[in-house]
């Protein structure tokens, strides 16, 4: 079973790139989405329909913000939308779905880059999220946690670390819940399988960065520990170009 998760930074955006046709050569069993900045009458869903798809969407409140959707070819029996906390679901931020064996969550954490409002908004973000995972893996102890959640969690996951390190997104509070979640009991699945560098998921548009690959590791497949048997791979698209993020992948026996 094939799993991506991709940040599109807009869905029609990403679609007038190429997103439909890569969709369909790539042919995931599961893709989420993140950063929508659309809802679902404004896109055609045939479309997704006619490829295998099921859609499910939670967009943000906001026209032209935020948002997450997952398109499935297996049928869940379940499905939420949101968390649970007001604050956060407005934004569309969570959307999960339930299958017989595991669940799958495409998540959009915040970014705290434009400024200490947002940044104040990031820490508080998790602090909740954790709460939602304590309680929500006593009920569903199979996790996979897709999406961007806007934090490198080490040095090897950034071009360079030392000039950012009073950045957003890798600051050392940061990186420590990041270190604090996995403890709690889940997997990074790329780093499961490989240990490499220069293995990046985000470029900024600006100065030809992503020709240079100097990049940042902050879209994840993240899984409980107990689903570590059931891993076959994971890997990074970076040669799908339909947004400033690419694509991450992991596959299931």
């Amino acid at each position: 079973m094939k799993i991506i998760s991709y940040n599109v930074n807009g869905l029609r955006a990403a679609i007038r790139k190429g997103f439909n046709q890569w969709l369909l050569e790539e042919n995931p069993d599961i893709i989420c989405l993140q950063e929508i900045k659309v809802t679902p009458d404004q896109i055609d869903e045939l479309f997704y329909l006619n490829g295998g798809y099921q859609t499910y969407w939670m967009p943000a409140q906001k026209k032209g913000y935020s948002g997450v959707a997952i398109f499935s070819k297996i049928e869940p029996k379940n499905v939420v939308y949101g968390c649970g906390i007001e604050k956060y679901d407005i934004e569309g931020r969570i959307i999960r779905l339930d299958f017989s064996d595991f669940s799958v969550i495409s998540v959009y954490f915040p970014s705290g880059s434009s400024g200490d409002h947002r940044q104040k908004i990031k820490m508080e973000w998790l602090a909740d999220f954790m709460k939602y995972l304590g309680n929500l893996k006593k009920e569903l102890p199979n996790l996979i946690m897709s999406g961007d959640y806007n934090i490198v969690h080490k040095p090897i996951d950034i071009h360079n670390p030392v000039s950012n390190k009073k950045s957003s997104g890798f600051l050392p509070e940061e990186r420590e819940w990041f270190t604090q979640f996995l403890d709690s009991g889940f997997i990074d699945t790329f780093r499961h399988f490989n240990a490499d560098p220069h293995n990046y998921s985000w470029w900024s548009y600006r100065n030809n960065v992503r020709e240079a690959n100097k990049g940042w590791r902050i879209d994840y497949h993240i899984a409980s520990n107990s689903m570590a048997e059931q891993l076959k791979s994971a890997k990074i698209l970076p040669e799908a170009k339909h947004s400033d993020h690419c694509p991450v992948l992991v596959e299931l026996k």
